[in-house]
């Protein structure tokens, strides 16, 4: 048997809905994380056989085909995912881009129309949101979604309240597609326990940023490897008015004491910022503002500070400042000790998992037999 036939039969063994439909060697997926995941991680990822997506939301717009095209030029393949947000001003950028490139997935959290989905659908595109709740997946399922991510509330950035060992048993239950666990996950135990439970794949964020192939500044990547108690990781909702789990650091415990008329003024500033490093209209911010004032006049105040987030991430997560920005964070953190390569950190993944899978069906065996 000769080394490519061998590493075929190898991978067989992780043959999931996951890997068939996107292509990819290994059901592990890294996901969008804003101003993290950029060309070189998701080329990373994919050389070692994961699946990536790029972080649409924080590129900008005249820079998005570009990162695509790097990506297609260094794998060969457009084996990777855009991700988006439908209040993205680009979002139908992003759409097109992702079409015309034949990209083989999409996700989102709050999705595009039932028509814009077909769209996606209908060009080959496979469309995966993530959700952090089973009304949310349902609701997903039923406007074309392929396959769903389901994150847990240990997940990092903005997550729900349902615990994965809780929300993947449920949304499983509750719709026929693929599902992809998240939130809780660095290890091969990870996955193994994941696909165990019935998902078709595991996706991790906080890891992968933790390694050395992400962009992240080094000293940013040192204050996630100093997190060593999980109490170090919170979830807050000074930033934009939702949970939001990132590390527990100066800035935040700042925020969270700030009166309603101060966070207000950082949120009416710090728009200002992301305006200017967008190019976005301000009829466009406008009109987002003027949507969901609409859609739920009691969230005006959340709305307002919505427009801080993208600025507070790009403080730490690209100018390494973590005295001026967030850090979001998966729980996980306190658990993670190293920066690997994507490329080792997929393999020791793999190694571990396997490990678990065959030793539990050793168990299962040797109980049979007796």
């Amino acid at each position: 048997m000769d080394v490519q036939t061998e590493n075929v039969a190898k991978d067989s063994k992780w043959k999931t809905p996951v890997t068939e439909a996107l292509g990819c060697r290994y059901p592990i997926i890294q996901t969008a994380m804003g101003w993290v995941s950029d060309a070189n991680l998701v080329i990373a990822t994919t050389k070692a056989g994961g699946f990536g997506f790029l972080a649409g939301a924080t590129i900008a717009r005249e820079d998005i085909e570009a990162q695509i095209q790097k990506v297609i030029a260094a794998t060969g393949s457009s084996n990777f995912g855009l991700n988006f947000h439908m209040f993205q001003e680009n979002a139908m950028q992003c759409v097109e881009l992702a079409m015309q490139y034949k990209l083989r997935a999409v996700s989102y959290g709050r999705g595009p129309d039932q028509e814009t989905i077909a769209r996606l659908k209908a060009a080959g595109v496979l469309c995966i949101p993530t959700v952090g709740a089973l009304k949310h997946a349902i609701k997903a399922v039923q406007l074309g979604a392929d396959m769903i991510t389901i994150q847990g509330s240990e997940g990092g950035g903005h997550t729900g309240s349902v615990p994965t060992s809780i929300l993947l048993p449920q949304v499983l239950e509750a719709v026929s597609v693929p599902v992809i666990s998240a939130g809780g996950f660095s290890c091969g135990r990870g996955l193994a326990s994941a696909l165990a439970a019935g998902a078709a794949g595991m996706a991790m964020g906080t890891r992968f940023m933790m390694t050395s192939d992400a962009p992240t500044p080094e000293n940013i990547k040192q204050c996630y490897i100093d997190t060593k108690e999980p109490q170090d990781i919170r979830i807050s909702t000074a930033v934009d008015g939702m949970r939001h789990r990132m590390l527990n650091t100066p800035f935040v415990d700042k925020l969270e004491r700030a009166s309603g008329m101060k966070r207000l003024w950082i949120a009416i500033s710090s728009a200002r910022q992301w305006q200017k490093e967008t190019g976005m209209s301000s009829m466009h911010m406008v009109k987002v503002f003027f949507k969901g004032l609409r859609e739920d006049p009691s969230a005006t105040a959340t709305l307002i500070m919505s427009a801080n987030q993208p600025i507070l991430l790009q403080k730490s997560m690209v100018e390494g400042k973590p005295e001026a920005g967030i850090m979001p964070s998966g729980q996980v953190a306190a658990a993670i000790e190293s920066l690997p390569s994507v490329e080792v950190l997929i393999q020791q993944i793999i190694t571990q998992a396997d490990s678990c899978i065959e030793q539990l069906l050793a168990r299962r065996t040797n109980g049979i037999s007796k």
